[in-house]
């Protein structure tokens, strides 16, 4: 059975710090691209960070460059997302999400919620 659940989320402070984590079981994770997306209230859900299935290579989005590092661990099946500096318009629900290509597959967690406020 395929799994991927995020933890790691939380009430955090502007300018704190969280680091999210998707742990995968039931399919081959280092086959797989993975992307970490957000959906705050009212907004269409939107790619945040991705990284190749090897590790080597990343893209972010404008908003995040920067602050957040995505990073996965293969031996550990397991994506993170390392989140600095944060701001209130960083308050959503992250999911994660795998993606291979060929043949075309996705996966996706259940959500994780980040809310920044004092």
């Amino acid at each position: 059975q395929v799994q991927l659940v995020e933890s790691g989320g939380g009430l955090v402070q502007p300018g704190g710090s969280l680091r999210l984590s998707c742990a995968a079981s039931g399919f081959t994770f280092s086959s797989f691209a993975m992307t970490w997306y957000r959906q705050a209230p009212g907004k269409e859900r939107e790619l945040v960070a991705d990284i190749t299935s090897a590790g080597g290579s990343s893209n972010y989005a404008d908003s995040v460059k920067g602050r957040f590092t995505i990073s996965r661990d293969n031996s550990k099946n397991t994506v993170y997302l390392q989140m600095n500096s944060l701001k209130p318009e960083d308050t959503a629900v992250y999911y994660c999400n795998a993606r291979r290509n060929v043949p075309a597959i996705r996966y996706w967690g259940q959500g994780t919620q980040v809310t920044v406020s004092s």
